[in-house]
């Protein structure tokens, strides 16, 4: 017989996924009306990833990449999509622009779970040092 609480943490986890899987339905309600809405992008985005929907993800970032190309955070959250979906090059040229527009969360760079497969591949080294390197210039 199962425990109370483990039926209880059951149900909580049934219900938020089930209450991001409405926000998802509602933000691509919004996002259809009017497909330029960055924040609303931005969150459908968010929500996709969050449901492990990694590839809806992806697009939604290429698409919010196209309408903010000066955007660090941007180009920070494209990466995770490229690196979650297992195209670590496509996520390194991400993470590189990302730096270069002005990305500077640098303690959340190293340990996003988002990243964890870009950081396992050979241009991660390059991108440390292009870390160290901002971190030397900002001190």
């Amino acid at each position: 017989m199962a425990s109370k609480s483990n039926v209880s943490k059951s149900r909580s986890a049934r219900d938020q996924t089930r209450a991001l899987d409405i926000q998802i339905q509602f933000m691509e309600g919004v996002v259809r009306r009017d497909p330029r809405y960055v924040e609303a992008l931005q969150l459908l985005g968010d929500n996709y990833t969050k449901r492990g929907r990694y590839s809806e993800g992806l697009n939604v970032d290429e698409r919010l990449a196209e309408l903010e190309p000066e955007n660090p955070l941007v180009f920070y959250n494209l990466a995770c999509s490229y690196s979650l979906t297992e195209k670590c090059d496509l996520a390194a040229d991400a993470i590189e622009k990302a730096l270069t527009l002005g990305y500077r969360d640098f303690n959340w760079m190293v340990k996003d779970p988002d990243l964890k497969k870009l950081r396992a591949h050979p241009r991660y080294k390059a991108i440390r040092e292009t870390v160290r390197s901002l971190k030397s210039k900002d001190e």
